[in-house]
């Protein structure tokens, strides 16, 4: 199921990142796509970050291969971050400060 590096997952269809997003209890989904430049220098540092924060599931969902689940991402990237499958707090654009103290934060 999608690409794995360590904590991190990669969905790379609607359908796995729905059920990817039930299978956690909590977690963190990136959404970004290939051709954002700020979504592909914050992604080294999110994965880097997986390794740091176990009880956190990390996930990566392209927008551009998941059309339907993401249809109502706006901002590239976009974090959203799940406790018992609902949604507790979304984070938009990159900063790896920001990003690390939300993730800790959820931890």
């Amino acid at each position: 199921m999608g690409e794995e590096q360590g904590n991190l997952k990669t969905a790379t269809d609607n359908n796995e990142l729905k059920i990817l997003g039930k299978l956690c209890l909590q977690a963190v989904i990136n959404y970004g796509a290939s051709w954002c430049r700020v979504c592909n220098q914050i992604l080294p540092t999110f994965q880097e970050l997986s390794k740091k924060f176990p009880k956190l599931s990390f996930i990566y969902a392209d927008i551009d291969e998941c059309p339907e689940t993401t249809q109502n991402i706006r901002f590239t990237p976009t974090f959203h971050f799940y406790r018992d499958g609902e949604r507790v707090d979304e984070m938009f654009g990159g900063g790896e400060e920001r990003l690390y103290d939300r993730l800790w934060l959820h931890s």
